[in-house]
């Protein structure tokens, strides 16, 4: 059955769109009744590290705070990040983590020791969030934990016991230590990371060395049974395919997967990243050309493990990621605040497209960061809170999490720039746990429409019903005087053919 479903100026109280004449034409064909990889849910993972207003403020504010909290932590973003249905988050780190000591959070907040964070601002870190408040954290959320532990300047010792620690039903010393600290029942971590990038601020190594001091550390994560969490090895970034290869043909067992990290940054220069909220349309391409180099950088790094994992039991990580730009004038550098427009929105459900895309192989990813860091979902400024275009499309994409994924084709429609292009629109198509089909469909072109065409196999469906994210402007946002400048409207239509606006983001369920 063939749908072309028309959509321009459809979508919800104030967005206006006119047709405009140039248009890319585009195809997209499924045979709706097969199936792919699942999307597993830890693909919309989040990450939170002991960094600037990221924790303090941002998530936690004590539980003497004036800002209504539960257990310390600030009610409006917990209401918020469930709204998400935010399956995971990784913490403390980050580079954080490797110079984190895991004794220093626990037991009488008022004397933890505190540190200075090197690595970010030189702040004072009092460590009044440290086990048992993230842990509080996560169930609040109804998340699952990723631990990152610290390889870099901590022992074997320190983080087999602080495993110990966490998940010990026993008498054991420590078990009892974290019983009196006011835990009984031992927690559940899904995730455990074993450094972060050792190949920089985790140790400077090289991937040689750190195959052997992972096979070193991992041989003593021990768990009661049914309580280990999957050990994650510190991969590579970017282009780099050397540390997959590396640590996929020489790490022989306990290891379920290996990370990787990619900052999307405009200019691709870690001096002159590019502004946040000031920027052209040649700037808007680049930041998109930058940023689908993801799907090379994909499909590279899960070449090396077909190559020495072709039964697939590792998985792929990407669990940091986003956008990185200049920092915000008048504010403290180390703290990576930074704004958050349109450009974010759409080159997230880009992303998401490409995580879809090579589910088979990537399990779980982590956006950096969660709140009021580098990407956030979310900033705060004392008491107030506003959700960013990013936010958005967690929420309209978190139909996707745990769904069965349906191969497709996409033809035609290129944006293009002097000599190099992208494809104007990136789609995915999956079975969401509900039994209902679901599409998304993004157009990275700031300028120009698209006409979709849809041809699908084994389905009878006449309409689509969901919601779409654009706006007027490439570099919208949100203010806190302004919240709702980038917000989803409702996407309705039994219409034959579907025009996506320009820079538009769609998520809808076929009916």
């Amino acid at each position: 059955m063939k749908l072309k479903l028309v959509a321009c100026a459809l979508f919800g109280v104030g967005l206006s769109f006119g047709c405009v004449s140039k248009q890319h034409d585009v195809s997209i064909s499924a045979d709706l009744s097969k199936e792919g990889a699942t999307i597993n849910k830890d693909i919309y993972g989040q990450f939170a590290e002991h960094l600037g207003r990221g924790i303090y403020e941002g998530i936690w504010v004590g539980h003497d705070s004036d800002i209504p909290n539960t257990k310390g932590f600030r009610n409006d973003v917990l209401n918020a990040l469930r709204d998400i249905q935010v399956p995971l988050v990784r913490w403390p780190g980050g580079c954080f983590a490797d110079e984190y000591h895991w004794r220093d959070g626990i037991g009488d907040p008022a004397e933890r020791p505190v540190k200075v964070n090197t690595h970010w601002g030189g702040v004072e870190e009092d460590n009044a969030v440290g086990t048992h408040e993230f842990f509080d954290f996560v169930e609040l959320l109804g998340a699952d934990a990723y631990i990152n532990g610290n390889l870099g300047s901590g022992t074997v010792r320190e983080m087999a016991e602080w495993v110990e620690y966490m998940t010990s039903d026993k008498n054991s010393t420590l078990a009892n230590q974290r019983r009196a600290n006011g835990r009984e029942e031992p927690w559940d971590i899904a995730y455990f990371g074993i450094g972060n990038e050792s190949w920089g601020c985790g140790g400077h190594m090289s991937p040689e060395y750190y195959v052997d001091l992972y096979n070193q550390f991992a041989t003593f994560i021990k768990t009661p049974p049914g309580k280990k969490p999957k050990l994650v090895a510190s991969g590579g970034h970017t282009e780099d395919t050397q540390w997959t290869d590396v640590l996929s043909a020489s790490i022989e067992r306990n290891m379920d997967g290996i990370s990787y990290h990619f900052y999307t940054l405009p200019n691709s220069d870690w001096s002159n990243k590019g502004h946040a909220t000031e920027f052209t349309e040649t700037d808007w391409f680049k930041t998109m050309e930058r940023t689908y180099r993801m799907d090379k950088y994909l499909k590279n790094n899960i070449a090396k493990l077909d190559a020495n994992d072709p039964e697939g039991k590792l998985g792929f990580y990407v669990d940091e990621w986003g956008t990185w730009y200049d920092p915000e004038p008048g504010r403290e550098p180390g703290f990576l605040y930074q704004q958050n427009t349109l450009r974010d929105a759409v080159l997230t459900a880009v992303n998401f497209n490409l995580f879809h895309h090579y589910a088979e192989r990537v399990h779980m990813t982590n956006i950096a960061q969660m709140v009021n860091v580098l990407q956030a979902m979310i900033l705060t400024d004392g008491g107030d809170m506003l959700l960013t275009p990013t936010y958005h499309v967690y929420g309209m994409y978190k139909v996707f999490q745990d769904a069965t994924s349906i191969p497709f084709t996409i033809n035609g429609g290129e944006y293009k720039q002097g000599d190099q292009s992208l494809p104007a629109v990136t789609a995915s198509i999956a079975k969401g746990q509900d039994g209902k089909v679901y599409i998304a469909l993004v157009n990275l072109d700031p300028a120009n429409e698209a006409e979709v065409a849809l041809d699908f196999d084994n389905g009878d469906y006449s309409s689509l019903i969901g919601q779409i994210l654009t706006a007027d402007a490439i570099t919208a946002k949100n203010t806190f005087d302004a919240k709702e400048v980038v917000k989803p409207a409702s996407f309705s239509s039994d219409l034959d053919e579907l025009v996506l606006p320009a820079k538009s983001i769609v998520v809808a369920e076929l009916k």
